[in-house]
């Protein structure tokens, strides 16, 4: 039998979902309320949610930036799941350029940590943005799914969404609100898998990262 202590490390890389959870400046905010209570004499807890798709740790699906493109319910579980390369861009100035990024060594997935420290208490406006060349430079790697601990891939007052359009016309996936402090730069496993949404635009995420063998 295998000992759990010498199972591989995980890091979870995920928000904690709660009220006063900051969110995208117009969309809705999280709230919870229990609607059956043990001590009301219910034989068990019940809780209502309610949240935008895009709240906390989520992976964008193409619906969100095509008409037509496929909802939360349709993604499929590859892009989501196996190894990848988080790199370290709190140094860079500016949205992320191709000249900012390093050897991908093959990496199929690529996470990018950008804040010294996640916002978890606040909305930030000026966080760091991923250009579309380096979107397609990523893609020409093979990379299939890009991850950020910041809220889009694009700036916040974008109107082309020009990140978004390259990840469309390349094929690939998007993670956002990831919570990297924690976690050094290099190749880890990641599991991240979107909730099952008909018609979603998002599905939420619990995401982590686990050491290789």
């Amino acid at each position: 039998m295998t000992s759990w202590k010498s199972q591989r490390r995980i890091w979870d890389i995920s928000q904690t979902l709660r009220p006063g959870l900051p969110v995208w400046p117009g969309d809705t905010n999280f709230s919870f309320e229990r609607t059956w209570r043990m001590e009301d004499g219910s034989p068990v807890n019940v809780g209502r949610m309610t949240m935008s798709t895009h709240s906390g740790t989520h992976a964008d699906a193409p619906l969100h930036y095509a008409a037509d493109g496929a909802d939360a319910a349709s993604l499929e579980f590859d892009p989501y799941i196996g190894e990848c390369l988080v790199i370290d861009a709190r140094n860079v100035t500016g949205d992320i350029d191709v000249g900012d990024l390093p050897d991908l060594e093959s990496a199929d997935r690529v996470l990018f940590r950008t804040f010294e420290s996640f916002p978890h208490g606040e909305w930030r406006e000026d966080f760091k943005a991923i250009e579309a060349d380096a979107i397609r430079w990523m893609a020409v790697q093979g990379v299939k799914l890009i991850g950020t601990d910041a809220p889009s891939v694009d700036p916040q007052n974008s109107k082309t969404m020009d990140a978004h359009k390259a990840i469309l016309a390349e094929d690939m996936r998007i993670l956002e609100g990831l919570v990297l402090d924690d976690v050094p730069a290099g190749r880890y496993e990641l599991i991240a898998l979107p909730l099952k949404i008909a018609g979603g635009d998002a599905g939420l995420c619990r995401a982590i990262l686990r050491e290789l063998t």
